[in-house]
């Protein structure tokens, strides 16, 4: 079996370790926007396809029995393409995708469709903003005029003049969490429902801190795709095929 697998992710790099494990050919696909990639196991490819008409004639000139999209839940325009390249190509497609963070007693989340969204409510909630959205979308925050703290993996281009920049990269702890949002005196958090436990810890920090949260929902799974939630699942479901 050969499996191309779109990346970038720990549920792919682990989905990754475990496809080589079993005998399972993967070529693992990395965007590259982020600087000092960890790399999984088996062959890696790195960069784009060229959109879907890109990922289509790859698929054809190195035919593969499944694609797996495990990118990260916010890549929409990357699974819009290879749901549309796999049809195309006549290649079935699993999409992983860890499940969204839920809300828990004592948590003050609102939630919003758009980054847009959540630039327009902060005004109402909070005056000094912890940012944790990655680098794309934040010029959309500039307006809000609030004092903001906006962590990235890698900095963004052009450097923004308009808010402090923190660079850094998860896993991050509780402890370390509520140390930042203290001495920066955050008042709100506004951050993507991402899932997972590496970007986990603002949340509880927030909680113990009664800060109020404000959430942008994920994109919606592709309609007619099945999806799993875990790297374990995706691999019961590349065996059965």
């Amino acid at each position: 079996m050969k499996v191309l697998l779109l990346g970038g992710t720990g549920e792919a790099r682990e989905l990754a370790a475990q496809l080589v494990a079993n005998g399972i050919d993967v070529t693992s696909s990395l965007a590259g926007r982020t600087k000092d990639l960890r790399l999984p196991d088996g062959a890696v490819r790195v960069g784009g396809f060229g959109g879907v008409t890109g990922l289509t004639e790859w698929l054809q000139s190195h035919p593969v029995d499944a694609v797996v999209d495990a990118t990260h839940p916010f890549a929409a325009t990357m699974t819009e393409h290879a749901v549309t390249a796999t049809r195309e190509a006549d290649v079935p497609l699993l999409v992983l995708r860890r499940p969204g963070w839920s809300a828990t007693p004592g948590d003050d989340w609102h939630w919003v469709d758009t980054a847009a969204a959540a630039a327009e409510l902060l005004p109402s909630i909070g005056g000094r903003v912890f940012l944790t959205i990655g680098r794309q979308g934040l010029e959309t925050f500039a307006s809000t005029g609030l004092w903001t703290l906006a962590r990235c993996v890698d900095p963004p281009e052009p450097a923004p003049t308009w808010c402090t920049l923190l660079l850094d990269r998860g896993p991050y702890d509780v402890a370390a969490e509520l140390e930042l949002l203290g001495r920066h005196r955050i008042d709100v958090l506004v951050t993507k429902d991402s899932g997972g436990p590496q970007t986990e810890a603002k949340l509880t920090a927030a909680r113990e801190l009664q800060l109020p949260v404000v959430l942008i929902h994920r994109p919606a799974a592709p309609l007619g795709v099945p999806v799993v939630e875990t790297a374990a699942a995706a691999t019961s479901w590349l065996q059965a095929l």
